[in-house]
């Protein structure tokens, strides 16, 4: 499979790094404070702004205060955290023009995951402050789209979870889903579902041209 597109939104955890051990401990432990069952707060705990997971499981809470809670937890924890096959490779090499992330984690969050796994950081990246609406709406994928100064449609969103998938198809994104967090069966609405991005070549084009991608995609 080929397709040429002149810009790729990212998406961080899942996609280019697994912090999945911190991201689980942190929700789990904040559940425990909080009177929420673990395997609740779990469930709520990927793809989504922490925010909109306070407002849905603690709607009585300060959500502003809960959310600097969570994100303290997780700067604190970096035990297993690692770049994901292939990611190196792409990002390492692609010119930034042509590339961000679009990422439900704070900014400082974010920045901080991004400098300990020595992945590159864009001078500017949509994050969870940026946006007034979350993963599933499409703000966050239109901003990314806008930051690179592309029309949606010229650009392909990379993603390992639903509520991501689905934000980027309701931006007018095509969505290339890879297996991390979630089932193939739970991605089947991305475009294309890969194992993970080794499977993934990018090739610059000349000219200004943009990209063009080259995969095989897995059966959903």
């Amino acid at each position: 499979m080929k397709w040429r597109t002149r810009g790729l939104l990212f998406d961080m955890d899942g996609v280019l790094i697994s912090s999945i051990g911190s991201v689980e401990r942190s929700w789990a432990r904040w559940g425990e404070m909080r009177g929420v069952n673990a395997a609740e707060t779990i469930k709520h705990s990927h793809g989504q702004r922490a925010i909109e997971i306070v407002r849905l499981l603690r709607p009585d809470l300060d959500d502003q205060a809960e959310m600097k809670l969570v994100e303290e937890m997780e700067i604190e924890d970096y035990a297993g955290l690692q770049v994901l096959r292939g990611v190196g490779r792409i990002v390492h090499s692609l010119p930034q023009r042509y590339w961000t992330i679009v990422t439900s984690a704070t900014d400082r969050l974010a920045r901080s995951r991004l400098g300990h796994a020595g992945i590159p950081v864009p001078e500017h990246f949509v994050n969870a402050e940026m946006v007034t609406n979350g993963k599933p709406d499409a703000e966050p994928y239109l901003k990314g789209a806008e930051l690179l100064g592309l029309r949606p449609e010229e650009c392909v969103v990379i993603e390992d979870a639903p509520a991501g998938v689905e934000s980027g198809h309701r931006a007018g994104c095509k969505v290339i889903a890879t297996l991390f967090s979630h089932s193939p069966g739970q991605l089947a609405l991305a475009d294309w579902v890969l194992n993970s991005l080794a499977d993934l070549h990018v090739i610059v084009l000349e000219g200004n041209e943009g990209l063009e991608l080259e995969f095989e995609p897995l059966t959903v």
